[in-house]
Parts: structure tokens; sequence; C-alpha cells
């Protein structure tokens, strides 16, 4: 089922689309030293956008003092430089995706990606256990 609303997913839902633009945005942040680890964010990110359904997002298992204070710090700078405006964008999508009823399913995939985009350091992308 997961793979139908995949495909759905990609065809109407905008999937395609957020995908190729967080992963052209992703390459141009590693054009930079300083922007590799918000272009690896952005290559998670669009690697999500492409396959949605059957995924969920949560904290790592094991994860070191210094690892979330550094993410922590990362996530600031993103929420402020770009993640704020992402997540406003992905929330407007599923808004107009709820307004339909074939859409909402599309919706809830946009907040998730919204979630992930508003604060993606420390945050892993792991298959939803059957």
């Amino acid at each position: 089922m997961s793979l139908l609303l995949n495909i759905l997913w990609l065809i109407f839902g905008g999937g395609l689309l957020i995908a190729l633009e967080y992963a052209v945005v992703g390459l141009v942040l590693c054009l930079t030293i300083i922007g590799i680890p918000f272009g690896v964010q952005c290559f998670k990110i669009a690697g999500l956008a492409l396959s949605p359904f059957g995924m969920e997002i949560g904290r790592p298992k094991e994860e070191s003092v210094l690892g979330a204070v550094t993410g922590s710090l990362f996530n600031i700078v993103w929420c402020l430089v770009a993640g704020l405006w992402i997540f406003l964008s992905h929330v407007a999508l599923a808004v107009a995706l709820m307004l339909t009823i074939i859409g909402i399913p599309f919706a809830f995939q946009h907040l998730k990606l919204a979630v992930l985009a508003l604060l993606p350091f420390g945050r892993e992308i792991r298959p939803i256990p059957a």
C-alpha cells in the first residue's frame, strides 16, 4: 500500500518537485565548507520527500552530549536562516491539500516533512515497524 501511495505522492502530492528542490539546495550548500552539514540535511529531507509513506522521524538510539549540543546549535542557525520558511511552505501545502478529501494523506506527509524541515539535526529517518 505504501508503494502505491509513494507513487501517487510523487505525481500528485508534489513529492518529486520538493525532492528536487531539496537536492539542488543541498548541492549548492555542499559547495562551501561551512554549508556541508546543512547540505547533508537537505539530502536527508530529499530522501524522505521521495518516499514518505512507511517512514517515520525519530531521535537516534544513541547520541553523544557533544553531538546533541552541536545539533542544537545547528538547528538554531538552520531555523533562523531557512527552516522556518520551509516549515511554513510545507504547512501551507498541507492546508491546501486538506481542503480536498483525496489530498488528506498527502497533507499529513507534508506535515511530517515540515517537522523535519524545522529542526533536522539530531533526527533520523527510519521505516515504521510492521
